[in-house]
């Protein structure tokens, strides 16, 4: 059931006004519950058992780390936790893709083998859902929230629809202090959740499938030699089309929970406006990059063991980062350049730290493209199929290509991305040291109504495509 579908407006309409209706608060849960369950089960029935199976396992750990006598009996029942969950990812996720890697090495030492392909359908938003669960076994163990004695609760925290399939990842220690006690109606608070959702579906909709998405599949689906203008064309439209369509479904997930009275972290803080990549990664996708800091950097030791370390600490989270994102090699590239330039800033950052000449303004927006720049030079690898279409596209991109690029854009739709990424580059610094909310609340009401209005419109006229959102692979 995608957001971006008329089966999921009827389901929502009727979901909410059912929530609204019932009085108890445990009636709204079991409600919650049902419907959630009823959301992720439109796709494939029997992965909702997967997902409950899950669920109860993280819950029975939880309350065994928390009542457990002695450290190692808590280490021990967060690794049946660890290896419960993330052997489920690798088997769904990676089963394949680790098959074929142990065929390629043997092959170099001469060892013929020939794996069996496993014919496996990726259960939607596997990766969310696995990270949603275990971040409770985590926390508990850590000491930084009590288990929770209602499984109904615990099972609602995992699979709460707005956050299932493509996040935020949520934190069973966020949301379950929120089911505790029942929201009050609130009609502010409603319709800012009904203006996100409107925003959201508008920036997948209209902004990454109808304006975006055609060139993007053009460059990275043409097998040829790419005239540099059309690759960086595609290139772009890509990194619009991936923050329109991601920070889309975050934003439409956070106003869903709103309009239920539930409250999400943000995912997303107008990451093209970063200024070197770590305040890209404080703004892209802030959940994830969160959860990796906090059970991955920090217990590896962080930066607290010396510049050596803190440098392959930050490798191999993102080089996780990368591999979280897909069972592909090109997806680890991705998360090694992210890592590369992270270590790189660090030095340069210790180099030029008593430099005031670096805070200027001039500065700050040429550093700011130039983060942009490799950003979008990493979304090649991210967007590839493979290393052969990734790497004819960087040459084309540097003008390195040994014979005359094709031209295969119109320049309609050349004007087309290169509006749209301005509008979106320049929505960012604007907005880049405020927030959305401060931003709604500065603006004239007439002004707001007729914006909402005309982002309606669209949606309503751009529906019919139906594209599913990028996230979901994963």
């Amino acid at each position: 059931m995608l957001f971006n579908s008329l089966t999921f407006v009827v389901f929502f309409v009727v979901v909410l006004t059912a929530y609204w209706t019932l009085r108890s608060w445990e009636a709204r849960k079991n409600l919650l519950l049902a419907a959630s369950y009823l959301f992720y089960g439109t796709w494939n029935p029997p992965f909702a058992l997967l997902l409950f199976a899950t669920t109860t396992l993280d819950f029975w750990l939880g309350a065994r780390i928390a009542a457990a006598g002695s450290p190692r009996a808590r280490r021990s029942w967060l690794v049946a936790s660890l290896v419960s969950n993330l052997s489920m990812l690798g088997f769904f996720k990676y089963g394949n893709f680790l098959l074929e890697n142990t065929r390629a090495l043997l092959a170099l030492g001469g060892i013929s083998y020939q794996p069996p392909h496993l014919d496996l359908f990726l259960p939607i938003g596997i990766s969310f859902y696995t990270f949603h669960s275990l971040s409770y076994t985590l926390d508990v163990y850590r000491g930084t929230t009590q288990p929770t004695r209602s499984l109904r609760d615990f099972v609602l925290a995992v699979s709460f629809f707005p956050q299932l399939v493509a996040g935020p990842i949520v934190r069973a220690a966020d949301f379950l202090p929120q089911a505790v006690q029942p929201p009050k109606p609130d009609t502010r608070r409603f319709i800012w959740g009904l203006l996100l959702m409107t925003l959201g579906l508008f920036e997948k909709t209209v902004l990454a499938d109808t304006l975006l998405s055609n060139s993007a599949e053009k460059v990275f689906g043409y097998h040829g030699p790419l005239a540099s203008l059309d690759a960086w064309t595609g290139v772009l439209a890509f990194s619009g089309q991936i923050f329109f369509d991601f920070a889309g479904y975050s934003t439409t997930a956070i106003g869903a929970a709103l309009t239920l009275g539930f409250h999400l972290k943000d995912n997303f803080r107008f990451p093209y406006a970063a200024v070197g990549f770590s305040d890209f990664w404080r703004r892209w996708h802030i959940s994830l990059s969160t959860f990796l800091r906090d059970y991955l950097y920090i217990p590896l030791g962080g930066n607290r063991a010396g510049v050596v370390r803190a440098a392959i600490n930050l490798m191999i989270v993102m080089f996780i980062g990368g591999l979280w994102h897909g069972a592909a090699w090109t997806f680890v590239v991705w998360g090694v350049i992210h890592g590369l330039c992270l270590v790189l800033e660090r030095v340069l950052r210790a180099v030029f730290k008593e430099a005031t000449w670096t805070e200027a303004l001039g500065v700050q927006i040429l550093l700011g493209l130039g983060t942009y720049a490799a950003v979008c030079f990493a979304w090649v690898f991210f967007r590839a199929g493979d290393f052969g279409s990734a790497l004819r596209l960087v040459m084309a991109m540097t003008g390195r290509l040994p014979v005359a690029g094709d031209a295969i854009l119109p320049t309609r739709d050349i004007l087309q991305v290169a509006l749209v990424t301005a509008g979106l580059l320049t929505a960012h610094w604007l907005l880049r040291h405020t927030s959305m909310e401060a931003a709604v609340a500065r603006t004239p009401r007439w002004l707001l109504t007729g914006v909402w209005t005309v982002m309606l419109c669209t949606i309503i006229l751009t529906q019919g495509n139906g594209n599913a959102f990028i996230y979901f692979q994963f």
